[in-house]
Formats: structure tokens, C-alpha cells, sequence
């Protein structure tokens, strides 16, 4: 049987692994069994490169290496983060390009190439994610690996006319090529793709699902990334009876809860999420008093101006709408921007009257599922979603908005808190069914599926939904 090698930008070492484990660990669960190779980046800064270190866990081997400060800034910091996150999230505005820096990007890919070459058996099926790598196949053929790799995107892609004003976008466009598999999330995203490859490579793809490409067929799908729905929902009940969910219910007094649970990140929506809670209260004063929006946003990529620039204005809207509509017994928005643990946030998700994620471009956004997975059934909280994020392609049962209209996500904040039970019930009944079809091990076996090129055991593809408008 083929070893599956995964390769990732950050490495979740064993001793990272629990309760504050990153999404991607969670999600690749099921696929980690005992044999495979897990190898990127450890997270840490060395004055020099050098091989990779190597231990394992649970049968699980994890080889990563260290960057030096001048890789770190210009991978991670400056290409990564300040090029391709941007442009991916149709923020061209925020795009700092610099010559020196993707060829820094570059550089990083062909060393996780050499350095993973030689680890490699002739039959490992390799398994890459997300946009730090996209050059990274590439690489590997470079130096005469032949083995079969997929990526995985877990950000949206954009149209042409978007991809094409970043400079040496045709380079990383070509770079893609070099996969056997890509992986995206919705057909939409798909679909980008294929114009950019029809309009800026040439290629005249025969269908949305695969073209060929120096000799090679390319293959395409859509798999959207799934959560383990039964195991966290699991979690949010013994949460919800826990000590900090006590300690929350207690605070609130009765009031309902609205609970936003984000990276502090430019295109989470954060600013306008705000602003539509000061909506509601304006334009519906009898909610006044009798809820309070938790906001938490845990801080990342601190380095970086945009997030501190971010953070200030956050701080000072926060501030703004508590000084505006606070009383001496209560204020509206509770906002944290430190980590919490998974497993609070699935008691205090289980407890909530309404989930607000409401990104302004989002890959799929797995704390929409997590919020369906944690509701009680018999009295379930309502979830209200960004048309943009990937989630609302199959969960249209949700209060469906636009990110950026303040008085549409006020509205739904309105008809979420007032819905009947049997409204909500119904709805939550037809997402939880979806939530439960479409998990992290569906999502793992359809995408090795197509990598080891067994088409008979694909799970089947999830159905094709309209989202609401």
C-alpha cells in the first residue's frame, strides 16, 4: 500500500497537537495512519539552513526545517502573506510585491523539494496544501521525482483579470500545472481556474475536470473540506456542562448569546460585523439588554502592518459601539483576541442563539460546520453566513448575507433572534444532515481517491446546491 507523504507550510508537531490544534491538523485526522510522513516548516528560526529534524508519534513521522530570518520574511512574511493572500481574497490594494521576495518564495519551495527528495520512496503518494506551495511540484520534477502529487487549495481562487496583475503570476500558473491533482473547495473556484488556464496559459481545457499539460493529464475536482461532525458535537455537550460554559451562562444573565470565532484576518469581515451589531440595536432597541455579541479573533501574523493596523481599528470600533449603547449592568460586544481552547469554543457555540460568520471572502470556513455540529437539536441557534465564504455553496438553509451590507446582516441578526422553533428546527435538520455527509474523512478518502487514481473507491461527490439568495 502507498505511503502517503503530506506536506504543509507548518508542521502540527506532536507535542502541538490538542485542544488549540490548527484546522489542517483536525481535518487531515483520518488520514494520518500509521507510516506516513507529515513534512514542512517546524515554525522555528535557525541562523543557517540544515537538514531536516525528524521524530515520530503514533507510528507518524514528522520531518520539518527550520528557516532562517531572510526565508522566514520573504516565504512566509512578504510573498505568502503579503502577495498571495491578498490577491487570493481580492484585496489587490493590499498586494506589496518585490522581485526579491518571490524568488525568496521560490527558493523555499526548491529547498522543501531537496530536502524531502531523498526521504521519498518510488510508490509515496504526496499530498500538498495550500498556497505557500504552489510551486512546490514543480520543484520535485525539477529534480526528477515522479511520484504522484495533489494540492490542495484552501483559499478561493479569483478570475484571470485578478490573477494576472499579480507580476509572475503566468510562473505560478504554470507551477500548478505540474500537479497531478488539484483540489478546491467549490465549483465556483474551479471554474476560476480553468478561465485562467484557458486565457493566460492557452490551454483549452475539454471539460472543468482535467487538461493536459506537457504530457501530463491534469485533474481537477471539487472537494470541500468536511469537520469530524459526530466528535465535535460530542465535545459541545460535555462542554456546554464544563466550567467555562458555566462561568459564561452565568455572566450573561439570561440574555442570548451571538458568538463570532475567527483568525484576526482582513477578510474575516470583523469591521462590518460590528457595525451591523450597532445596526440592530439601533434600529431594534428592544434587543437592547437582552443580548451580547462574543467576539473572539485570535491574533496571528503580528508582523505584519495590515493586522496591526487591523487590530487598531477593531480596538477603536469595539470601543466606540460599547461607549455608545453600554448601561451600567451590561455591554454589548465581549471581544478577545487571544486563543481559546477548541474545546470551550464547542461549549460556548453549543449555548449560543445565533453564529455570525460573515467573512468577506472565506475557502469554506469550518466554524460554520462547527456551529451546526455543536447546536442542540431540539433547540438549535441559528446561523447566519457570508454568501462569500465557500460553506454557503451547500449550506443555504442558513440566514445568507452579504459580508459587506450592514443593514442585511442586521436583519438577519433580528429574524435569527425572533425565529420560531419549528423555523429553526428545520432549518438546523437539513444542515446537519449536509454537516454529517460531508466530514473530514469523506474529505481525506475522496482526495486520495483521485491522487492514488482509484476511481471505483471515490466516496461520491457531494450534491450540487444553489446557494439562496
Amino acid at each position: 500500500m502507498p505511503r502517503l507523504v503530506v506536506v504543509s507550510n507548518r508542521v502540527p508537531l506532536p507535542s502541538e497537537r490538542g485542544p488549540r490544534a490548527g484546522g489542517l491538523a483536525v481535518a487531515l485526522t483520518d488520514a494520518l495512519r500509521p507510516g506516513t510522513l507529515w513534512f514542512g516548516w517546524s515554525g522555528r528560526h535557525a541562523g543557517a539552513s540544515g537538514p531536516p529534524c525528524v521524530q515520530q508519534a503514533a507510528g507518524i513521522t514528522y520531518a520539518t526545517i527550520d528557516l532562517t530570518d531572510a526565508e522566514y520574511r520573504a516565504f512566509y512574511v512578504h510573498f505568502s502573506n503579503g502577495a498571495l493572500w491578498p490577491l487570493l481574497h481580492l484585496r489587490l490594494g493590499l498586494i506589496t510585491f518585490r522581485r526579491e521576495d518571490y524568488e525568496g518564495y521560490r527558493d523555499v519551495n526548491k529547498r522543501f523539494a531537496d530536502s524531502l527528495a531523498p526521504m521519498l520512496r518510488p510508490d509515496d503518494l504526496i499530498w500538498a496544501h495550500d498556497y505557500h506551495l504552489i510551486p512546490f511540484a514543480e520543484e520535485l520534477r525539477l529534480i526528477g521525482v515522479r511520484n504522484r502529487v495533489g494540492f490542495f487549495l484552501h483559499t478561493p481562487f479569483v478570475p484571470p483579470a485578478i490573477l494576472i496583475a499579480l507580476p509572475r503570476a503566468v510562473n505560478l500558473l504554470r507551477a500548478l500545472c505540474a500537479y497531478d491533482v488539484i483540489g478546491f473547495h467549490t465549483r465556483k473556484d474551479r471554474y476560476e481556474f480553468v478561465e485562467c488556464v484557458r486565457e493566460i496559459l492557452g490551454i483549452i481545457p475539454q471539460t472543468d475536470e482535467a487538461f493536459e499539460y506537457q504530457g501530463r493529464t491534469v485533474q481537477l475536482i471539487v472537494n470541500p473540506i468536511g469537520i469530524d461532525a459526530a466528535g465535535f458535537a460530542r465535545t459541545a455537550v460535555q462542554a456546554a456542562a464544563g466550567a467555562d460554559a458555566k462561568r459564561l451562562r452565568a455572566s450573561l444573565g439570561g440574555r442570548a448569546l451571538a458568538i463570532g470565532v475567527d483568525r484576526l484576518d482582513y477578510s474575516k469581515g470583523l469591521s462590518h460585523r460590528f457595525e451591523a451589531f450597532a445596526a440592530l440595536l439601533e434600529q431594534h432597541p428592544e434587543h437592547r439588554r437582552e443580548v451580547n455579541f462574543l467576539q473572539i479573533a485570535a491574533r496571528s501574523r503580528e508582523d505584519s502592518q495590515d493586522y496591526q493596523r487591523l487590530r487598531r481599528e477593531l480596538d477603536r470600533l469595539v470601543g466606540e459601539i460599547n461607549g455608545r449603547f453600554s448601561e451600567f449592568d451590561w455591554a454589548p460586544i465581549r471581544y478577545m483576541t487571544r486563543a481559546v481552547r477548541r474545546q470551550t469554543l464547542a461549549g460556548f457555540m453549543r449555548m449560543a442563539r445565533l453564529a455570525v460568520v460573515t467573512p468577506l471572502r472565506d475557502g469554506m470556513n469550518l466554524v460554520a460546520k462547527e456551529f451546526i455540529a455543536a447546536q442542540d437539536p431540539a433547540d438549535p441557534g441559528v446561523l447566519i453566513l457570508s454568501r462569500f465564504a465557500g460553506a454557503a455553496e451547500d449550506l443555504n438553509e442558513a440566514l445568507i448575507v452579504n459580508p459587506l451590507d450592514a443593514d442585511e446582516i442586521a436583519e438577519a441578526m433580528r429574524h435569527g433572534l425572533t425565529m420560531s422553533l419549528g423555523e429553526r428546527q428545520e432549518r438546523h435538520q437539513s444542515l446537519r444532515a449536509k454537516v454529517w455527509e460531508n466530514t473530514a474523512a469523506r474529505f481525506c478518502a475522496a482526495f486520495l481517491s483521485h491522487l492514488s487514481d482509484e476511481p471505483a473507491q471515490r466516496p461520491r461527490q457531494p450534491p450540487r446546491v444553489k446557494a439562496a439568495s
